[in-house]
């Protein structure tokens, strides 16, 4: 019988609500049938003690090292490796504590994935203000640069729902340099890692859309992007037999029958493609990044200060994702 490899979870920030999801997606019966691989949580066992207590809420995972995961075969249920800080409270607020703690969690989940113990990561939502520097503008960014290996020259970033996905071609830089990041090769790498992502993990050939830059994809200025760079990407794709079509309006493009048309969708900017989609899926959803030889996969919402504690908080991003690796897996 096939062994099959753990997924990692990083809890994510300590002022969170991912927790509370974690227990109500990991208890769910539901999903609890179709978990037949390890799972290994990496962050505080205090702080996940604490804050299940205040929430009232249980789960149960079996605290374990690196050495441990090493030397011995895992089951098919839920371990945590334990990164000891001495929080003062339940929901640890943002500092420079907390941004230590979360680049220990992180270096713990890459030295297990350079192992080739695992080949999934999932991370809890993250205050990116406060936890990333210029260097890295989002954590999709980050996990790339402190990979060991890749498998392409940039990361790709890919919201993904079994319906459709999208994909900002530049990520979160600000609006007034988008256009000095679009060139025809970054076009043709992003559009390629998408194909051979949907080829070799959702088993098809997708058919995918490319939006324009510009306002109905046309401008009296001399510097078309539409006509010098992405139609040029669009037809060098199509001579490698990939299912390419555009550029398209962004302000016409998500309607259901385009929706229903293609699989996968590539804007120039972030929320060019995201806005729309998350109005759509709501948190039905998955942020993948593309171009490492692991799996990484993050919540598609943020950390969610005002709902801490409530116990409202919406799981099913999270369900999302753990549905798809089964998919996958």
């Amino acid at each position: 019988m096939k062994i099959k490899k753990p997924i990692i979870i990083i809890l994510g920030e300590p002022n969170s609500v991912f927790t509370e999801i974690l227990s109500k997606v990991l208890n769910k019966s539901s999903i609890k049938k179709k978990i037949n691989y390890p799972i290994i949580i990496v962050g505080s066992k205090n702080l996940i003690l604490s804050q299940l207590k205040k929430l009232k809420k249980k789960l149960n995972f079996t605290v374990i090292d690196i050495k441990f995961l090493k030397n011995n075969i895992l089951k098919n249920k839920i371990y945590l490796i334990d990164k000891k800080y001495n929080f003062k409270y339940p929901f640890e607020p943002i500092s420079k504590k907390s941004k230590n703690y979360l680049t220990e969690c992180f270096k713990e989940g890459l030295k297990i994935l350079n192992l080739n113990i695992s080949n999934i990561i999932i991370n809890g939502p993250i205050s990116k203000k406060h936890f990333l520097q210029k260097k890295h503008p989002g954590i999709t960014e980050y996990i790339f640069d402190k990979s060991k290996k890749k498998i392409s020259k940039n990361p790709v970033m890919l919201i993904y729902n079994k319906k459709f996905s999208v994909s900002p071609l530049t990520t979160h830089i600000p609006l007034k340099d988008v256009y000095k990041k679009i060139n025809k090769q970054t076009i043709i790498d992003n559009v390629s890692t998408i194909f051979n992502f949907y080829k070799s993990k959702i088993k098809k050939n997708p058919k995918i859309a490319i939006l324009g830059l510009n306002p109905h994809c046309e401008t009296q200025s001399k510097n078309n992007e539409e006509l010098k760079i992405i139609i040029p990407a669009i037809k060098t794709l199509k001579k490698k037999n990939i299912k390419v079509y555009g550029p398209f309006s962004a302000d016409t493009f998500f309607s259901k029958k385009n929706i229903s048309t293609y699989d996968s969708i590539i804007g120039m900017y972030h929320d060019q493609v995201l806005t729309p989609f998350k109005t759509i899926f709501s948190f039905e959803a998955s942020n993948i990044t593309l171009g490492l030889p692991f799996l990484r996969m993050s919540v598609d919402h943020g950390p969610n200060e005002t709902m801490i504690g409530k116990n409202k908080s919406n799981p099913k991003s999270l369900e999302e994702i753990l549905k798809f690796v089964y998919y996958i897996k």
